[in-house]
């Protein structure tokens, strides 16, 4: 367990999650249910000992800050690549971790917990940048475009939202037209996060008009790459800490190697990379409601109304009650998600629900949270507000919560079928 009293360095971190990776394989071995965080594995109870401990020293005392000010949280992102947070379930040959998706989804929620900002800049770091590189980039693509990521050094971007497609994924306009070695990409990709900050994006481009969805292809697309460039930085209600911005190709030219797996294959990477992306989603909302309920109890435990604290009136407590019921039944789906994937069986549907129900855990916690505090809950003294528009974002970006109830009911109509 972490030393209590000591601060948090990145020696130390670095040494429990360098004892991490050989024992963490007994996760993926076989599929067993943890309700708790003590029920864990050694290994993943200190991977949450180390990330709570890091979001309470090195993130909750500044993520207010980094909100008002809209700034990117560039040492803390930085902390993140050194202690192995930024490459969690990549091999350590790609300088990653090494650990499974449990591990990732435990991370999540611990450093979303101190700043959401910071969990999704994590969160695409991982699943929508490095997670396509690693399954289905070359060794060479992995050492240029993966390696110098998973350390923190640099920042990856996932460009499929266009402005006229949003949760039309297949409805691709940006093109790639081959020239000789090149392929030459034109269009424009939407609230696009990272945008601002990541040295290459993953690009998803049509190849072929004729085949539709099964003409997409990715592409490695560097963002000093001639022709590339960026639109205005989002002015958005929440996670103001990470930037969004929308990604413009103008006649950018791409050598033909930098496309990620076989041509047309870019909405299966996709897909397959959304699906893993939500149980990140998911880690970062669980955060978000674990922080509002943080919040909110320690306020009830300390403001006195009626000549007790205002914990002892069951209306406060009945709120306190549904909170951590939604939060802890979407953390044991999101849990679900995790190890099905650990394990190498099919996830769609338990990832799905696992975004769905923490997402709406957390506006919910956000929101019961402002109750609890009243007039405080609604200055930016206190912390709930932010969580209030940190939590939004969620029921909407890697799948709106519509499209996730459509997911579910697809895949639960399969079985019976």
């Amino acid at each position: 367990r972490m030393p209590e009293g000591k601060k948090l360095n990145k020696k130390m971190l670095s040494r429990l999650i360098s004892r991490v990776p050989r024992a963490a394989q007994t996760a993926r071995s076989g599929l067993r249910a943890y309700t708790t965080h003590e029920q864990l594995p050694d290994e993943h109870q200190m991977i949450y000992e180390m990330c709570r401990k890091f979001a309470d020293e090195e993130l909750a005392p500044n993520a207010g800050e980094w909100d008002k000010k809209h700034e990117y949280p560039a040492a803390a992102v930085s902390q993140l690549g050194q202690l192995g947070l930024m490459g969690i379930s990549v091999e350590d040959k790609w300088g990653g971790a090494g650990l499974d998706y449990l591990a990732y989804a435990i991370a999540m929620e611990e450093v979303s917990r101190g700043c959401a900002s910071t969990g999704v800049i994590m969160s695409v770091q991982n699943s929508l940048y490095g997670g396509p590189v690693d399954k289905f980039g070359t060794d060479a693509q992995k050492e240029e475009f993966l390696i110098p990521y998973t350390t923190g050094d640099k920042i990856g971007c996932f460009g499929l939202s266009e402005p006229g497609n949003g949760s039309d994924a297949g409805a691709a306009s940006t093109t790639a037209v081959s020239d000789g070695d090149n392929f030459i990409l034109n269009g424009t990709k939407a609230w696009i996060t990272n945008a601002h900050d990541a040295s290459t994006a993953i690009v998803f481009a049509t190849t072929d008009k004729d085949l539709k969805h099964k003409g997409i292809s990715a592409f490695i697309v560097p963002t000093d790459s001639p022709g590339f460039s960026l639109g205005a930085k989002e002015d958005k209600l929440g996670i103001c800490a990470s930037s969004t911005g929308n990604l413009i190709m103008e006649d950018v030219s791409v050598p033909a190697s930098n496309m990620l797996g076989e041509p047309g294959m870019g909405f299966k990477i996709a897909m397959m990379t959304l699906d893993a992306g939500r149980i990140g989603i998911a880690g970062q909302a669980l955060g978000i409601a674990s922080a509002s309920i943080d919040c909110a109890a320690n306020y009830a435990l300390e403001r006195k109304a009626f000549g007790a604290p205002i914990s002892k009136l069951q209306m406060i407590q009945d709120k306190l009650a549904k909170m951590a019921l939604a939060r802890d039944s979407a953390r044991l789906l999101t849990w679900r998600a995790a190890m099905l994937k650990d394990s190498g069986k099919s996830y769609t549907k338990e990832a799905a629900m696992a975004k769905l129900a923490a997402s709406e855990a957390a506006t919910m916690c956000a929101h019961q949270a402002i109750q609890v505090l009243g007039g405080m809950g609604y200055v930016s003294d206190m912390p709930a507000e932010r969580h209030y528009r940190d939590a939004r974002i969620t029921e909407i970006y890697e799948g709106t919560s519509e499209v996730q109830h459509l997911v579910i009911a697809g895949n639960l109509l399969k079985e019976y079928q």
